[in-house]
């Protein structure tokens, strides 16, 4: 408790994710989902699905390709609505279109009017289409046709480039032995090495200190025993 009352707690000044292209780290683990995104309009396909697991970057490269083609963002829920008509005016984004039941009479409306309106549909998901468990045969065909993508899991060199960029962004110096050290310990999920980014700034200002290897094994093994938030 006496540690507790010590610290100074500094200013809660939000630090906004990054998600233009300049802010997009590339290695082997993202590389063929660059080369595609950066490739519009020129797809192999009228609907692209990326494929990756939870935290491989799949909406910052959606974020990505929205600003890029002026795309409208539709929520897995209004598949059959908005996104429809949002389709006959331009590109439409969807992200996680796995992530809960799907509106598969929709979704393959949606489809018909992208390959109508001679636009693009960009779908993110965990699984790829074959793994979505589709009744319609006729939406079946349709994503048969569909160009997809994997995004693995991300590597040293993604994870280590992420965490550099997220403490330069908050202009904080960190030596690349800590950030080496970071890498290997932490789980392979961009949306880990944002958090642990976060505490430990955040506890290097209270503590008026630099960030260290000592401070980054600390934090770590606090939040892999369900104690972050005492960080």
């Amino acid at each position: 408790m006496a540690r507790n009352r010590a610290r100074q707690l500094p200013l809660d000044l939000a630090h906004a994710e990054g998600r233009s292209r300049d802010d997009l780290v590339v290695s082997v683990a993202n590389r063929d989902a660059v080369s595609l995104i950066d490739r519009w309009p020129d797809w192999p396909s009228p609907v692209v699905v990326l494929a990756g697991p939870a935290g491989s970057g799949k909406s910052h490269l959606g974020a990505i390709w929205c600003e890029m083609a002026d795309a409208r963002h539709v929520g897995c829920g209004d598949i059959g609505g908005e996104a429809v008509d949002a389709a006959s005016s331009g590109p439409v984004f969807i992200d996680d279109a796995d992530s809960g039941p799907l509106d598969e009479n929709g979704l393959f409306h949606l489809i018909n009017a992208v390959r109508g309106a001679g636009t693009h549909l960009l779908l993110t998901a965990r699984r790829f289409p074959a793994a979505w468990g589709v009744r319609l045969p006729d939406l079946a065909s349709r994503l048969k046709a569909a160009a997809t993508v994997e995004i693995r899991e991300p590597d040293d060199v993604l994870l280590a480039g992420v965490i550099t960029k997220l403490f330069a962004d908050r202009q904080v110096e960190v030596e690349p032995h800590v950030v080496q050290y970071v890498v290997r310990r932490i789980e392979r999920s961009l949306s880990t090495a944002i958090r642990v980014v976060q505490r430990l700034d955040r506890v290097a200002l209270e503590q008026k200190s630099r960030i260290t290897r000592a401070m980054a094994a600390e934090i770590i093994s606090a939040m892999d025993e369900g104690q972050g938030e005492l960080f």
